[in-house]
């Protein structure tokens, strides 16, 4: 008997819906709804969720709300990630979510949602285990080792959003902007792949926009296509490419991209330098892009 579900994943940087039905092990996609509604503004500097922030994801979360009410869903699960984990006024964007949707969003722990993830993007993989899951945020990166489950776990706080903030101010940023934010990422990567052995991984899985739209670019898409981009094979040497004509770029040289959301325009070279050197520090030759995360995870979770 098949469950007609909504998963709502809350991010840093973007707010997504998924509505699907779900069956034992498989799941169809009914709607999938992305916003960038940059919840995680300003945070890494003052602590707090912005209030203009929290009304952008609350206008998101009313038209969201509007589709799972036509659609008949059944059961709503809204997992709410860095950002909200961080802020101190957190409790105000727990009232909003709760005002909107009706449930209280679950402000997960990084190795809650690194399960999460993992269960969305291991299902159907076809390739080797054991696997390294990288799951690149806007405010944090959760790294996962693992086959069959989840066997090693830790959240990072590097992400698009919070690199950017931290350290890439110029458009497009300079050299010394480049090499501090660079030498950040090494030592958070370094650290989480001793903590999860990801060296040992035999195939490494990116997941989240950042990486699918990296993959868009390697693959020379003219538009964004999901069913060519998941489970897809990028080369290291590709994304190396990738990252440094994105670095070099203007914001409005990237927000003109075909394949490029406009909302991810600005941090999106942030993410790539993430993206990159987690493929160099962990010594893999190619990474596998999926569309298929947390959002997936969250509503196998809710069918069970």
């Amino acid at each position: 008997m098949s469950a007609r579900v909504a998963a709502i994943d809350c991010g840093t940087n973007a707010i997504r819906l998924l509505i699907a039905d779900v069956d034992g092990d498989k799941l169809v996609d009914v709607a999938r709804r992305m916003e960038i509604v940059r919840l995680g503004e300003g945070v890494d500097r003052t602590g707090m969720l912005a209030p203009a922030a929290i009304e952008r994801t609350r206008q998101a979360l009313l038209g969201y709300a509007a589709e799972i009410a036509e659609l008949g869903v059944t059961r709503v699960r809204m997992c709410a990630t860095s950002a909200s984990r961080d802020a101190s006024n957190a409790q105000d964007f727990r009232d909003m979510v709760r005002g909107v949707l009706g449930v209280d969003p679950e402000v997960i722990t990084g190795e809650q949602e690194a399960q999460l993830s993992f269960d969305g993007a291991v299902r159907g993989l076809g390739a080797d285990g054991p696997y390294l899951v990288f799951d690149l945020g806007g405010g944090s990166t959760e790294f996962v080792t693992g086959t069959t489950g989840v066997e090693r776990a830790i959240s990072m706080d590097i992400g698009c959003v919070r690199m950017t903030e931290r350290h890439l101010h110029g458009d497009p940023p300079t050299a010394a902007e480049l090499a501090a934010a660079e030498a950040d990422i090494i030592e958070a990567v370094d650290t989480a792949l001793a903590a999860v052995s990801g060296r040992e991984a035999r195939t490494l899985v990116g997941l989240a926009g950042t990486v699918t739209t990296v993959a868009a670019l390697a693959h020379d898409l003219e538009v964004y296509d999901s069913a060519r981009i998941h489970h897809s094979r990028v080369e290291a040497p590709d994304v190396a490419r990738v990252t440094a004509e994105l670095l070099a770029m203007t914001v409005a040289e990237r927000r003109a991209l075909p394949v490029m959301h406009p909302g991810r325009a600005d941090v999106i070279g942030a993410g790539a330098l993430i993206m990159k050197l987690i493929i160099e520090r962990s010594g893999h030759d190619f990474v596998i892009a999926s569309e298929h995360d947390i959002l997936d995870g969250i509503a196998f979770g809710l069918a069970v």
